[in-house]
């Protein structure tokens, strides 16, 4: 398929849905993929793939990354442009509260007041698993500083509640470990956490392909999040527009109403009107 033709075949697909557009704190987007710019082999790779991925949000391990601090190593931002992408700053490799508060104040400083930030406390090198006490903590100084906090977390309802209840403008919890691709491993409580949530819930973490994508859509997730699954693949652009199809797909099948699942078969055509009774 020629880029023209790609370009309107994605114009038609994001006219199909109207204007099902979704709201993180204050800032409004049409596109519910979002996607990282880790674990490519250069930075041309990066920006086709983000580029294919028709993402909106761009999230940057400030810890990871250079956007602007160091001045003689190559600038993420002159291929994720902030005029085209929104940047979400996040504190990937912050083991407490204070190494992650300060990422963001960072963060802000070198995009110019910029206040989305994605909060992740880790708890140990091993599993990437959030440390939630600490996130928690992290999560209550960031937001009284004026912050919008999107938070990676644990598939827990009570926690996933606690974060919204102090002011956190997204929950992310993790579908499986971080660059697992091992898919959504505990469906139950993801569907726990949609259903008594007011905020978006985005799955951040554990998608290996397009199908893991699609099924955090059908279960009412407002967006999904990955790096690894695209970054890490054969093709990276290719993966890309597929995880683009991905989240398109779940969230028209979300939207349609799945029909009612039956333990006894129920013939599709009419049991009347045969030619030969």
């Amino acid at each position: 398929m020629s880029q023209a033709n790609t370009q309107e075949a994605t114009t038609n697909q994001q006219n199909s849905l109207g204007s099902d557009s979704f709201t993180v704190g204050s800032r409004t987007f049409s596109s519910r993929l979002l996607v990282g710019t880790g674990k490519y082999k250069d930075m041309n790779e990066t920006g086709a793939a983000i580029a294919a991925s028709a993402a909106e949000i761009v999230t940057v391990a400030i810890r990871r990354t250079n956007i602007g601090q160091n001045r003689n190593e190559s600038n993420l931002l002159d291929v994720i442009s902030p005029d085209k992408y929104t940047i979400l700053p996040n504190t990937a490799g912050c083991y407490d509260s204070d190494s992650a508060v300060r990422t963001c104040k960072l963060a802000r400083e070198l995009l110019g007041g910029h206040n989305l930030v994605k909060l992740e406390v880790l708890g140990d090198e091993t599993s990437l698993y959030p440390n939630v006490m600490e996130t928690l903590k992290a999560a209550r100084i960031l937001i009284d500083d004026g912050f919008e906090v999107m938070v990676y977390t644990s598939d827990d309802p009570i926690v996933a509640q606690e974060l919204e209840s102090m002011g956190c403008v997204a929950i992310m919890p993790l579908g499986s470990l971080i660059g697992s691709g091992l898919g959504l491993l505990n469906r139950h409580t993801l569907s726990l956490i949609i259903e008594n949530a007011k905020v978006p819930v985005l799955v951040d973490a554990g998608v290996g392909t397009a199908s893991d994508a699609a099924i955090a859509m059908e279960l009412g997730c407002d967006g999904v999040l990955m790096n690894s699954a695209i970054a890490n693949a054969q093709n990276p652009v290719m993966m890309a527009q597929a995880m683009k199809h991905g989240v398109w797909a779940g969230r028209q099948a979300f939207l349609a109403g799945r029909m009612p699942m039956r333990r006894m078969a129920t013939a599709s055509s009419p049991q009347t009107g045969y030619f030969f009774q």
